[in-house]
């Protein structure tokens, strides 16, 4: 009897002992956990409403839906990662290593996929500078066509015999970018070359009257003609028409069949290069 008495005596002891630990665990540890966990949660609002400010702004800037998405995501799991670290420095745990370990990786994967990174920051800039958009025809990274999309690595571009193309959001970004669709209205230049012989001012009214009864050609800035090169063999006129950028390939080809058909009417004609080859008889004494 005395044995369990001393056996439960001892137990009460050591439960007197464990519930003092866990008080004064409590005591340090307590206020330390609930702010990690009030940082947790309000980390986790602020980067809820930090994605969908985000996605809202590239959503109002007509970003492909892809690239809200990814973004978004980007920006709330960064705004996480340093809150989860923030809350583990509130209850005394070392982050140095965990910031250490998470650049190590960082350099490794960065050096990894160092292209596609790349690719990523200049579709990036090219929806924050928007040098083009979707429905744009452009000429860039060695290639023409309408822009499709703009993704997360690469730019689809789309041909005018409907052949879809491919571009590396870095290529793109990095070369020359021509956007015909930039501006509303295009001038048309076309270069006519007539013989030596021909009435220019005969010449310059047929030309003008064809820019001038075309309705697509805009009358401001009006039509341009004049003579621009005295050439090896014909007179060169250029010819210059403004169009709205829809009309441009119209206006083109329908100026340019209409010219033909218009001097041939006239009888003016149109060189091309040619040689005159003489050969002689040498007659032996």
């Amino acid at each position: 009897m005395d044995e369990a008495e001393k056996l439960l005596s001892e137990n009460l002891e050591n439960a007197s002992q464990l519930m003092a630990q866990a008080q004064e665990l409590v005591a340090v540890y307590g206020l330390r956990v609930i702010a990690a966990i009030a940082i947790l949660i309000v980390g986790r609002i602020v980067a809820g409403w930090a994605r969908k400010l985000v996605q809202r702004l590239l959503t109002k800037g007509n970003s492909d839906p892809i690239i809200v998405g990814f973004v978004g995501s980007i920006v709330y799991i960064g705004m996480m990662v340093f809150v989860v670290l923030a809350a583990l420095g509130q209850v005394g745990i070392q982050t140095t290593s965990f910031i250490a370990i998470l650049g190590a990786a960082g350099l490794a994967i960065g050096l990894a996929l160092q292209g596609s990174l790349a690719n990523f920051a200049s579709g990036f800039l090219l929806i924050i500078f928007r040098p083009f958009k979707v429905g744009d025809f452009i000429e860039g990274g060695g290639v023409a066509g309408v822009v499709e999309s703009i993704q997360i690595f690469t730019t689809t571009l789309t041909t005018g015999d409907n052949k879809t193309i491919i571009v590396p959001n870095s290529k793109m970004y990095g070369d020359n970018i021509t956007n015909y669709s930039a501006k509303p209205t295009r001038r048309v230049d076309l270069v006519v070359g007539v013989s030596y012989d021909a009435d220019l001012a005969e010449v310059k009214k047929i030309l003008t009257d064809i820019a001038v009864s075309d309705k697509r050609v805009l009358s401001e800035p009006a039509p341009l003609v004049a003579v621009s090169e005295l050439g090896d063999n014909s007179v060169n006129l250029v010819m210059r028409m403004w169009a709205k950028t829809g009309d441009y390939w119209g206006v083109y080809f329908d100026a340019t069949e209409t010219i033909k058909l218009r001097l041939d009417k006239a009888g003016i004609g149109i060189p091309y290069p040619q040689r005159d080859v003489h050969i002689y008889e040498h007659k032996a004494a």
